[in-house]
């Protein structure tokens, strides 16, 4: 698919048709790999609206499957050392909001530019660990602020995604995984009408708690 994305990947305005050929992508790998996906929605994205979705971050397969889901384009905020990968950091450059977390003058040019993508009615992306976590045994890290920042700032609802099985089929640890069901939970969406920035906190523990309590109680069979 590579002449496809490259010329797909040259200007912004080509960045719809992107998404549909990334998705494609994904399901390809997914389905490739031996996995299916199995999703249960309490609420449904509308079309042309703008969102903010949050994740549990475990594995590469989330970038992936977060694009199988989601039918609405929308834009990763990712780690800029992903760039160095051959091929896919060229793609990965034009069409990502790339942060060094390390950096604060990075993290602030990346807020920038995801206000920038959100007044274009493009949904934002954040796994808000802000990475996967380097202990196996924490179910659920620590949310960074960013994202729910933003989603105040710019009044727009906020979905959550539980993903619970992305670790067990294709961790960080080699020797582990293997094809199998990938199961997927859409939460109902959480509005940030009237909320001001001082909620921030509020709202990051709200969303981390649905996540943490859907991972230790799964609603899926």
């Amino acid at each position: 698919m590579l002449p496809v994305l490259v010329v797909f990947t040259s200007s912004e305005k080509f960045y719809p048709e992107f998404f549909i050929c990334a998705r494609i992508w994904a399901k390809i790998i997914i389905f490739g790999m031996g996995f299916n996906i199995k999703t249960v929605a309490e609420q449904i994205p509308e079309k042309d609206r703008s969102y903010m979705l949050v994740a549990n971050h475990t594995s590469m397969l989330d970038i992936m499957l977060m694009l199988a889901v989601i039918k609405q384009p929308f834009v990763f905020l990712g780690k800029e050392e992903l760039v160095k990968i051959p091929v896919f950091g060229f793609v990965y450059r034009r069409t990502c909001i790339l942060v060094d977390r390390n950096n604060n003058r990075s993290r602030q040019k990346a807020f920038n530019e995801a206000q920038r993508r959100l007044k274009q009615k493009n949904s934002v992306c954040i796994f808000p660990e802000g990475g996967v976590p380097q202990d196996q045994n924490i179910i659920l890290d620590q949310f960074k602020d960013g994202a729910f920042r933003l989603a105040i700032e710019h009044q727009i609802p906020i979905i959550p995604l539980t993903f619970h099985d992305n670790k067990k089929r294709f961790s960080y640890n080699f020797f582990s995984g293997g094809p199998g069901k990938l199961r997927v939970k859409i939460h109902n969406f959480i509005c940030t009408e009237n909320l001001q920035p001082n909620d921030r906190r509020m709202l990051k523990e709200k969303v981390h708690k649905i996540i943490l309590d859907e991972l230790l109680n799964p609603g899926l069979h």
